[in-house]
């Protein structure tokens, strides 16, 4: 066996105690049961790979293949391990040292790391997936290719933001920079408008470099911490030269990562204090949006859809890395009730993952559907019409969920879609509340 390799921080992996507080909280333990699908088990198996006890092969491999990488341990351990740096070292390690069969290498470093990052090329990737879904021939497919054709949206929209959006009262209380995305921009463009609407009506002066790219969480995730890195130096030099108070994200999953670029590139001397400037600033929407503006009275006109979508019964899915890494639970719930009032309906299980997981559901199709199927059943059990979440991931899985189980009456919204259809009918030049940045 080969000389061992030093990946892990050995004092972050002893600080997990083998409690098993983590259990209930990790997805892939509550369907299967096995300890080596639990964090604690993982991190043993991670250990024993640092070690040499274990190749970087095998069943090790596969299972921490089948974490999620939705870091809910994080929130259930009493010794703050810092997990979700755990997993990322490993599968690094683990991407170097192991090979993978053709199908899951052209999946993971083509598909995912040379389409998906790249809003150009997905949108060219995505013409032909809208054709055959268009001429019905879908069932012509091997299995897990129509269930990746299935998460496409049929309304997916591409989005061109204005360099500078200007706040609409004047003058501005801030000036914050926009992620655009790049699922967020392919495929949610006109959630990306409304985002960007709600900030100038909350009184901020927007700013979208069209020179930013992919925030890096799909390399992070997948093992791939050069590509996260150098993701990451691109994107704060994009950002710096703009003087920005704040950099709001609407995606749960590259808020995760964009607020951990200083963790990212710590050993590099020359970034380290420049990106953890840059963290500093990152907000999701959800944090810097007034709760105040979402109570103002509406008075819809005649057929629009502000009075209905303020009756309607909602309920609201926590994005794993909303709630785990950046711990923001309460501030979406708040504008959703101020909204919803009485007609709000807490979902079961709200914060275990729906399956998505980025590109989970693509490189592990079987664990992504009973994680999918398991947050579905807890929605229509609400009998909610509405369901707010925060990230793509989340929305293109619970959809394709709720329409496999013949529920696509039940709408998936992003909270800017939700709070933009519901103030459609209030007066645009409302002025602008005290915000939380």
């Amino acid at each position: 066996m080969p000389t061992p390799e030093s990946f892990l921080d050995e004092r972050q992996a002893l600080a997990c105690v083998h409690c098993g507080l983590c259990l209930g909280a990790c997805p892939t333990y509550l369907e299967t049961g096995n300890e080596n699908d639990s964090p604690r088990g993982r991190i043993y198996l991670m250990r024993a790979m640092q070690s040499g006890r274990l190749p970087a092969d095998g069943a090790a491999v596969r299972h921490v293949d089948l974490c999620l990488g939705c870091r809910a341990c994080e929130t259930a351990c009493p010794s703050g391990v810092q997990y979700g740096a755990l997993l990322e070292a490993s599968r690094d390690h683990i991407e170097r040292h192991h090979r993978r069969p053709l199908l899951q290498r052209v999946l993971r470093r083509f598909v995912i790391e040379k389409i998906f990052p790249h809003p150009r090329r997905m949108k060219r990737a995505l013409l032909p997936a809208k054709l055959v879904k268009f001429f019905g021939a879908s069932p012509l497919l091997p299995g897990f290719v129509r269930d990746a054709l299935d998460l496409i949206p049929d309304d997916a929209s591409e989005s061109k933001l204005p360099a500078e959006s200007p706040a609409v009262a004047q003058p501005a209380r801030g000036k914050v920079g926009f992620i655009s995305g790049c699922v967020m921009s392919v495929m949610f463009g006109g959630t990306n408008a409304s985002s960007v609407r709600q900030l100038n009506r909350a009184g901020f002066d927007v700013v979208t470099p069209a020179e930013q790219g992919c925030c890096g969480a799909l390399f992070a995730h997948g093992g791939n911490l050069a590509g996260a890195r150098a993701c990451a130096r691109r994107n704060i030099a994009v950002f710096e030269p703009h003087g920005l108070d704040a950099i709001v994200i609407n995606a749960a999953g590259c808020g995760s990562t964009l607020k951990e670029y200083g963790h990212l590139l710590h050993d590099d001397p020359a970034w380290r204090d420049r990106a953890a400037a840059f963290s500093a600033k990152v907000k999701d929407l959800t944090e810097v949006l007034p709760v105040a503006d979402c109570r103002l009275p509406v008075v819809p006109k005649a057929g629009d859809g502000a009075a209905s979508i303020r009756h309607s019964p909602v309920t609201y899915h926590d994005a794993c890395h909303l709630a785990h890494p950046q711990r923001i639970t309460r501030q979406p719930r708040d504008l959703v009730k101020a909204v919803a009032g009485a007609k709000f309906i807490e979902l079961a299980e709200s914060d275990v993952c729906c399956g998505s997981a980025g590109s989970y559901n693509l490189t592990e199709p079987e664990m992504a559907a009973r994680l999918q199927r398991r947050k579905v059943e807890h929605i229509l059990r609400t009998g909610a019409r509405i369901v707010v979440t925060t990230n793509p991931g989340c929305l293109l899985q619970i959809r394709a969920g709720l329409a496999r189980a013949g529920a696509g009456h039940v709408r998936v919204l992003h909270i800017a879609d939700y709070l933009a259809e519901a103030d459609s009918a209030a007066d645009p030049a409302q002025p602008a509340r005290e915000l939380n940045v």
